[in-house]
């Protein structure tokens, strides 16, 4: 029998179902090989399954706010238990897109004009601000969900409409809209996993477009580029990377346009379910399911 492996998904954040799903496509794998596998989730009764259970890694299968923001990292470190994916502070800063934005424009990493808004402005005064610093359209979305939640494309007519929905968060991302095709990049441990380009029937590659089979997003692999300009790609996916000091697996969400590549954000928690996109490129690339989540293993944060 090989490792205990305790997988932590579920949680409280808006993207609960992708985090099961991620958990439970793990699970079975693992136990398909042997592995001793049991699901947690992030909640009163973990430190009692962690004492009774005593799991070798810690596999974190959480997505959003509280599994990928540096929360649940802080309480894993006070475990000293080895676990996946990046740690607290590359966490919270990958998940936060005001830091995040800044970090890579000061590494000269091109990123789309934006600024952040507090719903502080009027309407007339917004629209102008907007037309003056990056101009329509834009996106809005909040600064620490993934998965694409809460993120919509404006233009004048329905800034304020959309802006309603999002009064939930303190502060919103305002983006210029970058045209052009969607390409995200992966890298493992200080390894280019590879590269994939999504071609969504939808307007953009949104939640519906990532987890609604029925949204019938197409698939690109490989990704029609040249050599250079696939190169050029996998650099900044692995120099963002290692800016943040990201540890296991992340995936780069690019826009490319005019033979431009735009990092719109760094995902440190990448999906594992059917549908995500770091399984598919690593199956492109000849690593199967069960070597792919054994990499993620093995370079598990090791508590010091």
């Amino acid at each position: 029998m090989k490792k205990k492996i305790l997988i932590i998904s579920g949680g409280i954040s808006k993207e609960r179902a992708i985090s099961l799903d991620t958990g439970k496509q793990v699970a079975k794998e693992l136990k398909k090989n042997n592995y001793q596998v049991k699901i947690s989730e992030p909640n009163y009764k973990l430190f009692k399954t962690i004492k009774y259970f005593k799991p070798k890694i810690i596999f974190n299968a959480l997505h959003g706010q509280f599994g990928e923001d540096g929360y649940i990292q802080t309480i894993l470190e006070s475990i000293r238990i080895p676990y996946t994916h990046s740690g607290v502070i590359s966490s919270a800063l990958a998940m936060d897109k005001e830091i995040s934005k800044k970090i890579f424009k000061k590494n000269n990493i091109l990123t789309p004009k934006h600024f952040c808004y507090s719903f502080n402005l009027s309407k007339t005064n917004l629209i102008k601000k907007i037309d003056r610093k990056i101009k329509f359209p834009v996106v809005i979305k909040p600064i620490n969900e993934g998965s694409s939640v809460n993120v919509f494309i404006c233009n004048k007519s329905n800034i304020y409409k959309k802006l309603n929905l999002l009064k939930e968060y303190k502060k919103i991302i305002i983006e210029k809209f970058i045209p052009g095709r969607e390409i995200q990049a992966a890298i493992i441990g200080s390894n280019k996993l590879g590269a994939i380009e999504l071609k969504p029937k939808r307007k953009f590659y949104d939640y519906q477009a990532k987890y609604n089979p029925k949204a019938k997003t197409k698939h690109m692999i490989p990704v029609d580029l040249t050599k250079n300009k696939y190169d050029q790609l996998m650099n900044i996916a692995l120099k963002a990377h290692k800016i943040l000091d990201c540890s296991g697996v992340t995936r780069s969400d690019f826009k490319f346009f005019k033979n431009k590549f735009y990092l719109l954000e760094i995902n440190t928690q990448p999906g594992m379910t059917k549908l995500s996109l770091v399984p598919e490129i690593a199956a492109f690339k000849k690593i199967s399911f069960i070597k792919l989540i054994e990499l993620i293993l093995k370079n598990a944060i090791k508590i010091k």
